[in-house]
């Protein structure tokens, strides 16, 4: 849980300390970051933890991580067609994406495993053609929810369906408590803590062990007698299904549950913080995942109003995109020049 930390946190680390100098020099509401900063450690975390069952295996980053989110949209879905609301409309949507998520998680799997060696790759391929594969599904999915369809002709669904009447924020406000300007989500925070705790226990029991001595070294594993391609199949699945359960956290903090190409992207910011938090592939930890969300989630979100405070409106979004993007891209070179003995 405590990752060595390394040159490149240390420096995203004291870019965050300034631009929170920055911050309190302008007035901006300090209890509104962090009570945001806690929002979207949760709200981001999830996806990112999905990406450690694969990384641990060595199968690589997940940027395939639109599939899983796919099936948490389909139970999202079915949990608003049916009208749930609150902790059990939530609770139903997870509930329904985990059939789901384990059929496509397991056809995901049979594509990787015929690829090795290029899976990250074959994975973003086939996460972009997936999309628009289930864009025609959309389009004519046999929801009957009013609120769900076009309001003319009544027919597919809409690109952007809102959950306020649903189930928005039901984990966001779930044991909430606010000190002044703070707010605290304490259901939010102990329901990460729980799924990191759980993924946790999951490496120490012995098919987590040979998940990982898989990613170590596969050939030693398989004269072990550990049945690699069995092992590298479940922790694709197991990713796929913690991504189901993201894109469900996800979209009950944000309030809105988006379709179509929304989820075309969402592969590269969640690889990107575990990235920052200084993951090393196979010798991914869970102060990675931590870490990693809450550096690049809180630069991301700091940098924003600072932008707006301190320049063109028009220049803040192209600012922030530099920021970030930025320290994605010095992270990545550190490691790179690390791995070929140049650092």
């Amino acid at each position: 849980m405590n990752p060595k930390i390394q040159i490149p946190q240390l420096f995203i680390i004291g870019f965050l300390v300034l631009m929170i100098g920055i911050a309190i020099h302008l007035e901006i509401p300090m209890g509104w970051i962090i009570s945001d900063a806690l929002v979207r450690l949760v709200m981001n975390g999830v996806l990112v933890l999905s990406l450690m069952p694969m990384l641990r295996a060595g199968v690589g980053i997940n940027f395939g991580l639109p599939i899983g989110v796919v099936a948490g949209l389909l139970g999202l879905c079915i949990s608003v067609n049916l009208r749930l609301k609150g902790i059990m409309g939530l609770s139903g949507a997870m509930v329904f994406s985990f059939p789901i998520a384990l059929v496509l998680g397991r056809g995901y799997a049979a594509i990787l495993n015929r690829v090795k060696g290029r899976e990250e790759i074959t994975a973003t391929f086939v996460g972009f053609s997936f999309i628009p594969l289930m864009n025609f599904f959309w389009a004519t999915a046999p929801f009957s929810n009013p609120g769900m369809l076009w309001p003319i002709g009544g027919k597919g669904l809409r690109p952007v369906i809102g959950l306020k009447s649903y189930f928005a924020k039901a984990l966001n406000n779930l044991w909430m408590v606010q000190v002044g300007e703070l707010k605290i989500p304490i259901g939010l925070l102990l329901f990460f803590a729980l799924l990191c705790l759980l993924m946790v226990l999951f490496f120490r029991t012995n098919f987590g062990r040979a998940m990982t001595a898989v990613g170590e070294n596969a050939q030693f594993a398989r004269l072990s007698g550990i049945d690699v391609g069995h092992v590298r199949t479940w922790a694709i699945i197991l990713s796929t299904l913690v991504a189901a359960l993201g894109i469900c956290v996800y979209a009950q903090s944000y309030g809105f549950l988006e379709l179509y190409d929304a989820p075309l992207m969402m592969a590269f910011p969640a690889a990107s913080a575990i990235l920052v938090g200084g993951s090393c592939g196979r010798h991914t930890r869970m102060g990675h995942v931590v870490v990693g969300t809450f550096l690049f989630q809180t630069t991301y979100l700091i940098s924003g109003p600072i932008a707006n405070e301190m320049m063109l409106p028009e220049v803040a979004e192209i600012f922030r995109m530099m920021i970030t993007n930025g320290i994605i891209l010095y992270a990545l070179l550190y490691e790179g020049g690390k791995n070929n003995g140049s650092v």
